[in-house]
């Protein structure tokens, strides 16, 4: 696996233990459709939640929030929509959102996290 893909897959793995950690049931990981894929689906009794991770070593290349620009965030809803149509069940009564985390640092498992909430959609 590229070092890339692992830092990717570190940076899933803690955002999933730090949903976990919240009272959250992680329901899919990497979960893929013909529009792209989505790295985690958590929800708990209130909200069904899809969620974009953003993992760097370092803030070189900017900070992980500033790739959520509107046409991502737009393709990261269409995914939203179709994982919600896929699995209607887990939807009904929950209000379905769009969360992002973003971990910075040269050790994914301990560098901070920063949790941003119901990501606006253009």
């Amino acid at each position: 696996m590229a070092e890339k893909d692992e830092l990717g897959r570190a940076g899933e793995d803690r955002a999933a233990r730090y949903f976990t950690g919240l009272g959250y049931e992680v329901l899919a990981r990497n979960w893929r459709c013909g529009a792209g894929e989505i790295d985690l689906v958590a929800a708990d009794a209130k909200h069904v939640v899809v969620v974009e991770v953003k993992t760097r070593r370092g803030e070189a290349f900017g900070h992980p929030f500033e790739a959520l620009d509107a046409r991502k965030r737009a393709r990261l809803w269409r995914l939203a929509v179709a994982w919600a149509a896929e699995n209607r069940d887990v939807l009904q009564g929950r209000r379905l959102r769009i969360d992002a985390i973003g971990i910075v640092g040269p050790q994914p498992h301990s560098a901070p996290l920063e949790h941003l909430v119901d990501v606006e959609v253009p």
